[in-house]
């Protein structure tokens, strides 16, 4: 068996399976690519799980969503989904308004500086993106989305409890 860069980041040669080795290998490989999209956001003073928060309300702009949907929606679940909006509000990029419906409920809207602000970090995040993407071919990425799909199948059935 040749020894891979895997090996070698992990100083080990050895693993218990072949599912072993690949959920090492992904774990490995997002924290990589989490530290390469936290590092451009971090030009702009704001984490990568606040750009996700971002993007999210820029979506349904001039919308926007309660603190539950907007946790529902992000890539990496975050416990502390109040702490980055706090953080997004004293950067003046979001702000909280009651609900139309049920005036109990806190909805937190884009404001038009955060909308700026995405448009500033957005090339820097493409870039990002687009160098990453160069390890694989289009044929490549079609095959690992299906791969991923059958892990992210997986995870809904973890969430029901089997």
């Amino acid at each position: 068996m040749a020894i891979t860069h895997l090996h070698n980041r992990l100083k080990q040669t050895t693993f218990e399976s072949s599912t072993h080795e690949v959920i090492l290998s992904l774990l490995v490989c997002a924290d990589m690519i989490r530290n390469q999209l936290e590092k451009a956001c971090l030009e702009f003073a704001i984490t990568s799980n606040q750009y996700n928060i971002l993007r999210i309300l820029n979506g349904v702009y001039p919308e926007g969503h309660a603190r539950c949907e907007i946790s529902s929606r992000m890539l990496e679940k975050a416990p502390d989904i109040t702490r980055l909006i706090d953080g997004l509000v004293s950067l003046g990029y979001v702000e909280r308004c009651k609900s139309e419906q049920d005036k109990r409920l806190s909805v937190t809207k884009i404001s038009e500086q955060g909308r700026n602000i995405l448009q500033e970090i957005f090339p820097k995040m493409k870039e990002t993106i687009r160098t990453l993407s160069n390890a694989y071919t289009e044929e490549e990425c079609r095959l690992f989305i299906q791969l991923c799909e059958k892990l992210i199948v997986l995870d809904t059935k973890f969430q029901e409890g089997f």
